[in-house]
C-alpha cells in the first residue's frame, strides 16, 4: 500500500464524514487492523501482498485508487 493509496482513504474518510471506527463496522474490520493498515507505512497490515509486489513491479505498474461509478455519476453510493 502507498502513502497516495491511504491519503486517498483518509480524504474520502473526511468527505463523507466518516471516522476510522465507522469503516471498520462498515468492513466487519477489527478497528485495530483498519488503523495498523492506515498508519503504517511499510507495516504488516497495509502492504501488498508480496507476488502481487513482485506482478506489479515485472509489469511496471502501480497500484492506485479512484472514485467508484456512483461518484462519477453523482449518485449516492448505496440508493436503489
Amino acid at each position: 500500500m502507498n502513502e497516495e493509496i491511504r491519503a486517498a482513504v483518509d480524504a474520502r474518510l473526511r468527505e463523507k464524514g466518516l471516522s476510522r471506527a465507522d469503516l471498520a463496522r462498515a468492513t466487519g474490520i477489527h478497528p485495530n487492523h483498519i488503523t495498523r493498515a492506515l498508519n503504517t507505512p511499510g507495516g504488516r497490515g497495509g502492504n501488498v501482498p508480496p507476488v502481487w509486489q513482485a506482478i506489479l513491479d515485472a509489469l511496471d505498474l502501480r497500484l492506485t485508487v479512484a472514485p467508484g461509478a456512483a461518484k462519477e455519476s453523482g449518485e449516492e453510493e448505496g440508493a436503489g
